[in-house]
């Protein structure tokens, strides 16, 4: 019996989604709960398990193709997983084709008989060599593929071009030229063979491929371009010595991670921080809703996350409640699902600030944008020895450049240059956060 496989409800505002990756092929045997296919919304991406046991029948919906909650994506065969592979021996049934008279007499079909039979190996050629072949006229069987797991890449199509060119235009000069001595024809062929070879090279290099957006990557683009555009967004900048905070860190992190099980970290230092700023300036932690201004008297504070498929960035809901070794905890477990794509659409909902920390890729100054409708977002960037003044004397010191993004419909520049102060000293004085000043 036939179970179709349908796109499940995702969250309350999502009607549709995208069809990133098939975890299995037609005909592949698939475990009960077993995951699938990879489906990918506009708030994160999600995998979706086999409801029985038994074969992968058909897939309906292909890589790269939208279906809307309730679609059917695929149909699994009901059947115990150790009769899966029979359906595959359905696949060389097919081959009778091969003994019918009409397939004898055609010799120039037997160069095509095998790019038939291994009908498997079609979906291990990549779109764009897919779409290069056909502008060429190649098969699949005449190139060598050097892929991971035997894919064809567009390198392998290009690759097999330049070879098939190089002979044909060294052959080209010799024939106008056959009349003329031996001795002469290496001569005039050597400096006019590289340069059709370097042509189609650069030619080949110039060539592009369209790739559709995922709805992540779109919804990213939207949420972009609509705080550009609705919000007074305004950057200010400020530096942290964080030498205080880096050596409380060594000096309490074995200890800590003894008891905790996790690393002490800085993010746990700047969500504290944050906290107690947000306290001082309510309104970086509010909302403008039509022509209301909404204040909060609790901390959802979402963190930027680099995910499989792109940044996210999950809630610590409460924040104001957690531990250091809590957050750290929650921030550990979110870029770990983040990376395995197993975040929900829930986790992604609902902030009322966020900290960006795009240090961890190197990052020296930047000016992060405001996810609407929150109203700030705090940037900060990578920690570096720098020489600064103290007391009169140049000294080293391990320094960050933070910024803060801001709506300045509803902050003003005061209350802005106040946040940062207040996120400085406290990181300058950790002891502060004790003492809640």
């Amino acid at each position: 019996m036939r179970v179709e496989l349908r796109v499940p409800a995702a969250g309350e505002s999502i009607t549709e989604v995208q069809v990133a990756d098939w975890l299995k092929r037609a005909g592949d045997p698939v475990r009960q709960d077993e995951a699938v296919v990879l489906l990918e919304t506009d708030k994160a991406a999600m995998e979706l398990p086999s409801p029985v046991a038994g074969v992968l029948a058909e897939i309906v919906k292909q890589k790269g193709e939208t279906a809307k909650v309730g679609e059917v994506l695929a149909y699994v065969e009901d059947a115990p997983v150790g009769e899966a592979p029979a359906p595959k021996k359905e696949a060389p049934a097919a081959q009778p084709t091969k003994p019918t008279p009409a397939a004898r007499p055609r010799k120039p079909s037997p160069a095509a008989q095998p790019t038939t039979s291994p009908a498997a190996e079609s979906p291990r050629v990549m779109p764009g060599a897919r779409r290069l072949m056909a502008e060429r006229g190649i098969e699949a069987d005449e190139v060598a593929p050097t892929g991971p797991g035997g894919r064809l890449l567009k390198e392998d199509v290009v690759r097999h071009l330049d070879q098939a060119r190089e002979p044909a235009g060294a052959a080209a000069p010799v024939g106008p030229e056959a009349a003329a001595p031996a001795t002469a024809a290496p001569a005039a062929a050597a400096p006019t063979s590289p340069r059709p070879g370097a042509g189609s090279r650069v030619a080949a290099a110039r060539e592009e491929e369209a790739v559709p957006m995922s709805p992540l990557r779109r919804r990213v683009a939207e949420r972009l371009v609509q705080a550009q555009q609705t919000a007074a967004l305004l950057t200010t900048f400020n530096e942290i010595d964080m030498s205080a905070v880096m050596a409380l860190r060594r000096a309490h992190q074995e200890a800590f991670q003894q008891r905790h099980g996790v690393k002490l970290g800085f993010m746990s230092f700047f969500v504290k921080t944050v906290i107690e700023a947000l306290k001082q300036c309510p309104e970086l932690n509010g909302e403008i809703r039509g022509t209301d201004i909404v204040y909060r008297n609790y901390f959802d504070v979402g963190i930027a996350v680099g995910g499989g498929r792109g940044l996210v960035v999950p809630v610590l809901r409460h924040a104001e409640r957690l531990s250091f070794a809590e957050i750290e905890r929650a921030i550990a477990d979110f870029a770990g699902r983040a990376q395995a794509n197993k975040l929900t659409p829930d986790e992604l909902q609902g902030g009322t600030f966020t900290i960006s920390n795009g240090g961890v890729y190197g990052s020296l100054l930047s000016t992060p944008i405001v996810n609407p409708p929150q109203s700030g977002v705090l940037g900060l960037h990578v920690i570096q020895d720098r020489p600064v003044a103290r007391e009169g004397q140049v000294v080293i010191r391990s320094m960050m450049y933070v910024a803060l993004t801001y709506d300045h419909r509803i902050v003003d520049g005061r209350e802005a240059v106040g946040f940062l102060k207040h996120v400085k000293e406290c990181m300058e004085e950790p002891a502060r956060l004790l003492l809640e000043m």
